[in-house]
């Protein structure tokens, strides 16, 4: 099964959201299923099969999640961040004012859903692949 250590060593490569589909590639190579990245603090959870679960911890200092979703502003930050336009720490601030709680990657699906703080899916991506 994967480390965190691979895990770490695949993320390094990103640089921006145009990145982010040979990351996805790389870790569903390594076996990962699913993971789920939270905002408030930068940790993720990646999974495999059997119930294989490690955690990177935090990566930063708490930060606020905004309790009411701006679904519109989020989908235009977005773009922008797919589009090599920011970088990832700016993405995880735009995501916490714009009242994202996590996401989740799903390989089977190749999809990413992102939700809010009630647990509401506030918008389901394909990955391009």
């Amino acid at each position: 099964m994967f480390t965190i250590d691979q895990i770490r060593t695949a993320h390094s490569k990103v640089k921006s959201g145009a990145d982010f589909p040979s990351y996805i590639k790389e870790i569903k190579s390594l076996g990962v299923t699913h993971y789920e990245a939270y905002v408030s603090d930068g940790h993720i959870d990646y999974h495999g099969a059997n119930n294989y679960t490690v955690v990177v911890p935090a990566k930063f200092d708490n930060l606020l999640v905004a309790d009411t979703p701006q679904r519109e502003e989020f989908k235009r930050e977005l773009i922008a961040h797919q589009e090599g336009k920011t970088n990832f720490l700016t993405f995880i601030k735009m995501c916490a004012s714009c009242g994202i709680e996590k996401w989740t990657i799903f390989m089977d699906k190749m999809t990413c859903v992102y939700y809010d703080k009630a647990g509401n899916e506030l918008l389901v991506e394909p990955i391009p692949q």
